[in-house]
Order: C-alpha cells, then structure tokens, then sequence
C-alpha cells in the first residue's frame, strides 16, 4: 500500500472511531432526559429551566498532573473545559481521597489539600478553587477512601434530583461511580474527547436515574 493511501486509512478510521464515540455519548446522554408521552425528547425552555448537572471529578491526573520534579499543573484541557462549564453557569464539585488526619471535616480538609496543591503549583493560572465551592468531598475515615461508594453516596445526596456526572481516569473509579447511579466518563482515552463535551452535559435533565 503506498503512503498516501495508508495515511487515507487511518485518517478515515480516526474519524469513524470519534463518529462512534460521539454516537455512544449522545446515546448515554439522551438517555436520561425527560420524553413526553409520545416519546419525543423534551427540548422547550421549560426542560431547560429543570436541568441542573452537576460534574463531580477525580483530581489527581484528572484535573491536574504531577511532575517527575513534584511539581503540580493542570491537566491538558482541564482550565479550559473548568471555564466552559463556568461559562454556562454548571456546578462542578471534587471528590478526592486525602488523608482523613487533614482535619475532622471536609471543608478542613480541602483547605490543606488546597495548599498542598498551590505549594508545588507551576501553572500560567491558579487552579480554579473558587468553582468548586464547598463541593469538595473527602473521606473522613480510612474505609471512606475510593473505591469505597461513601464519596459518591455522599455526593448524590447532597445533589437532590440533579443529575451527577463523575469523571476521572482510572477505570475501577468510573465503574465504582457509574454503579451508584452517575452519569461516568474515564478521561484521558485515546480516539475521545479528553472530558464530558460540555454540549452533552447541558443535556443532562434533573430526572433521576432508574
């Protein structure tokens, strides 16, 4: 086979395989939202206005990478994809395993874990904290640590009828998240978006899963 025709290849199946994966997201995502009796998905300002996801995520080589030097950064994409969900006004929350002596409650904890971050922070930007408000969840106890399903408990209830969606970059996490009713992506795959696209997580509706 010449060149040419070889890079024509594998140019094509590179499209074909990102087709098929938009295909499988758009699927998962329509899957959860509201239908009327006929079946027709719901798109009026009124389903809009009910929709509210919220993006939990994994933060260790999820959101931000650690250096060989110990140094901390973002991930590729990470600040851009944190500023488009900002943009469009989508909660996003962590839920992170720290050491359960970094203080007795979540908001302790996620104050040490903040300067431990911003201590070997080398980025151009800060890592984006204020986003995240106090959606920071971390274990209280050794047995609350990930995998354990407390994190993800925790934060589904703590989100009323919203849809949850948690992303990160081990598989066990994601499976772990997806079988307590999250809506789960594993970043960092080849051939696929490096997170969620925004535009399916807009379409996310506030109905619960079955």
């Amino acid at each position: 086979m010449d060149r040419s025709a070889s890079k024509g290849s594998v140019r094509a199946s590179l499209a074909l395989s990102a087709a098929v994966v938009w295909a499988v997201l758009s699927a998962t995502v329509s899957a959860a939202l509201p239908e009327d009796a006929s079946g027709v998905t719901r798109t009026t300002a009124a389903a809009r206005e009910r929709a509210c996801p919220i993006v939990y995520f994994d933060l260790g080589e999820t959101l931000v990478h650690t250096a060989d030097d110990g140094s901390t950064g973002y991930q590729p994409g990470a600040a851009s994809y944190l500023r488009a969900l900002r943009l469009r006004r989508i909660p996003v929350g962590l839920i992170t395993n720290v050491p359960p002596s970094w203080g007795t409650t979540d908001a302790e904890r996620a104050a040490r874990l903040r300067q431990e971050v911003d201590a070997t922070w080398r980025g151009p930007e800060p890592f984006a904290w204020k986003d995240f408000g106090d959606r920071v969840l971390t274990p209280r106890t050794e047995a609350e640590r990930k995998p354990a399903p407390a994190l993800w408990q925790r934060a589904k209830a703590g989100s009323g009828r919203c849809r949850v969606v948690y992303q990160a970059e081990t598989a066990e996490e994601v499976r772990a998240a997806s079988s307590l009713g999250f809506v789960p992506y594993q970043v960092g795959r080849p051939h696929r978006p490096a997170f969620l696209p925004v535009r399916l997580v807009e379409l996310l509706g506030r109905r619960s899963p079955a």
